[in-house]
C-alpha cells in the first residue's frame, strides 16, 4: 500500500514538473517593462513661486504645475510698452505736414492761370508769369524735400518700433518659460524641487513618464528573430507574483539590428544562447503594469 502511494505521488510530481516546464517553454522571450521618461528642467532663473506637481500625479500635455518669479521681466515689458507709446507719439502725420505746401501750390497755380489770362489780354507782363512759375517750382521742390524728410523720419520710427517689438516678443518668450509645465501626458515619477527654492536654467524640476503606453524590452535568440517583424502582434504576459500573470496584446515596435550578450537578469528560451537581439514591444497599460516589472512574450503562430 505504501509503495502504491509513493508511486502515485511520484507520478503526480512528474506531471506537475512537466506542466511547469511546458509553461516555461510557452514563453519565447522575457524582459522588463519600461516607458519614455522625460526630465523637465527649469527654463528661467528665479525663485519658485508655486510648484504643485507631486509624485504619482497624472498630468496632461502642456499642463501648468508651477511658476518661477517673473517680476523683473514683467517690469521690463511695461517699460517697453511705455517706450513704444512715446515713440508712436513722435511719428509725424505726413498728410497734415504736406497739406499746407500742397495748398500753396494750388493757390500759385490758380494765380498763374489768372496771370496767363492777363498776359493774353495784354493786361499783364511776362515777368509776372515768370515769377509765378518760379514760385510754383520752388514750392514743388519744397514739397518733395518735405516728403522725403518725413518718410525718412517715419521709416526710422518704424525701425525703432520693430526693434522694440522683437524685444517684447523675447520678453513674452521669457515670461512663458517662467511657467513650469509638462511637455507630455503621463505620471510624475520624481520631484526634484520645492516651492521657495531657487531655480536655475537647466536645473531638473521633475521627471514624468507616459505610463499609459508601456514598452516591454524583450530579448530573442537569432533563430527566433527571423520570425519577427515590426508591426507584428504578440502575446505579452506580465508577472504578478510567482504564479500569477496577466495577458496583454503587444505590437513589435523596434527590432535591434545588432546582437548583444544576454543581460544577466534575462532568461531566454535557449539558455545556451549567449547572443540575443533586443526587441521593443508596445503594450497599452490598463493601470497594472509598472516600470521595471518582468514580462514574457509568446510569438503568435499563424
Amino acid at each position: 500500500m505504501l509503495m502504491s502511494v509513493t508511486l502515485f505521488s511520484g507520478i503526480i510530481f512528474s506531471l506537475l514538473f512537466a506542466s511547469c516546464n511546458k509553461s516555461d517553454k510557452d514563453y519565447d522571450a522575457s524582459g522588463t517593462f519600461e516607458t519614455t521618461e522625460v526630465i523637465v528642467s527649469a527654463e528661467a532663473m528665479g525663485k519658485i513661486i508655486s510648484f504643485d506637481a507631486e509624485e504619482g500625479m497624472q498630468l496632461t500635455e502642456n499642463q501648468v504645475v508651477g511658476t518661477i518669479d517673473s517680476t523683473q521681466l514683467y517690469l521690463k515689458k511695461l517699460q517697453l510698452k511705455a517706450s513704444q507709446k512715446a515713440l508712436q507719439s513722435r511719428r509725424p502725420d505726413v498728410r497734415k505736414q504736406i497739406a499746407a505746401i500742397e495748398q500753396q501750390i494750388s493757390t500759385a497755380k490758380s494765380e498763374r492761370k489768372r496771370v496767363e489770362n492777363l498776359v493774353g489780354a495784354n493786361a499783364g507782363t511776362t515777368k509776372q508769369l515768370d515769377d509765378v512759375n518760379a514760385q510754383i517750382a520752388v514750392l514743388e521742390k519744397q514739397l518733395i524735400a518735405t516728403k522725403s524728410t518725413l518718410e525718412t523720419t517715419v521709416e526710422g520710427i518704424s525701425g525703432d518700433n520693430n526693434a522694440l517689438d522683437i524685444q517684447s516678443q523675447q520678453l513674452d518668450d521669457q515670461l512663458k518659460k517662467c511657467r513650469i509645465s509638462s511637455p507630455v501626458s503621463g505620471t510624475v515619477l520624481v520631484k526634484y524641487a520645492e516651492k521657495g527654492e531657487l531655480a536655475a536654467v537647466g536645473r531638473a524640476l521633475f521627471k514624468i513618464a507616459d505610463t499609459n503606453n508601456m514598452i516591454l524590452r524583450a530579448y530573442f535568440t537569432a533563430d527566433q528573430i527571423t520570425q519577427l517583424k515590426t508591426g507584428q502582434k504578440v502575446n505579452v504576459f506580465a508577472d504578478f507574483g510567482e504564479k500569477e500573470s496577466k495577458q496583454y496584446t503587444g505590437t513589435i515596435q523596434w527590432i535591434s539590428s545588432k546582437s548583444e550578450f544576454t543581460p544577466k537578469t534575462i532568461q531566454t528560451r535557449n539558455e545556451r544562447a549567449n547572443q540575443v537581439y533586443a526587441v521593443k514591444i508596445a503594450v497599452k497599460n490598463d493601470g497594472f503594469l509598472k516600470i521595471s516589472q518582468y514580462g514574457n512574450v509568446q510569438i503568435i503562430k499563424n
